[in-house]
């Protein structure tokens, strides 16, 4: 049954992910932390940051490390399987079909109201994560947090992977400070 799950679940994101990546992030999210409840919000968020770091498709990643961890070997090759084959047939069949009706004003609304509804979508989840980021860090360091990083991902072009390692860094950093002043207070 689990693995009905991780297909149907991976399925429906490759098949409705238009637009990408960023489109199917909230799709991966909504099966895997809401539906299925295989992942917390702090786990799914992990594995986003890292498979951003990462080089290649985000939905291909994420589908092949959620149903690794779901379903083992056969669940990983499951759901990337369920992940890539509509995309890339529905990529065939769509641009078969874009390339006859391009000129119509209403194929190029379609494409332009697709746009707003992936951006909504990001928003969503972007504010649940600043959400989750509050509770963890408070108000103020994640505003702060979030505002250097909007600096220096969109005014400084910092790459994401570049920031997500130095966040890495500084935790496991700021965690050795604390493990080592904690030792030096039992001895």
């Amino acid at each position: 049954m689990k693995q009905v799950q991780i297909f149907y679940a991976f399925f429906k994101v490759g098949l409705l992910g238009y637009g990408g990546g960023p489109s199917s992030i909230p799709l991966v999210h909504k099966e895997a932390v809401e539906r299925y409840k295989w992942l917390s919000d702090e786990d799914f968020g992990d594995i986003l940051a890292l498979g951003n770091t990462l080089p290649g498709p985000i939905a291909t990643k994420m589908a092949g490390y959620i149903g690794y961890r779901i379903g083992g070997w056969f669940g990983m090759l499951n759901a990337v399987l369920a992940t890539t084959v509509p995309t890339v047939l529905l990529m065939i069949l769509l641009l078969a079909s874009l390339t006859t009706f391009k000129d119509l004003e209403w194929v190029q609304g379609m494409t332009k109201a697709v746009l707003a509804v992936v951006g909504v979508m990001l928003a969503s989840l972007t504010w649940e994560f600043f959400v989750h980021a509050k509770k963890g860090l408070g108000m103020r360091k994640a505003v702060i947090l979030g505002g250097v990083s909007i600096l220096l991902l969109e005014f400084l072009g910092v790459h994401p992977g570049i920031l997500i390692c130095a966040l890495l860094i500084i935790a496991i950093i700021q965690r050795d400070r604390k493990v080592g002043g904690e030792e030096g207070k039992v001895s």
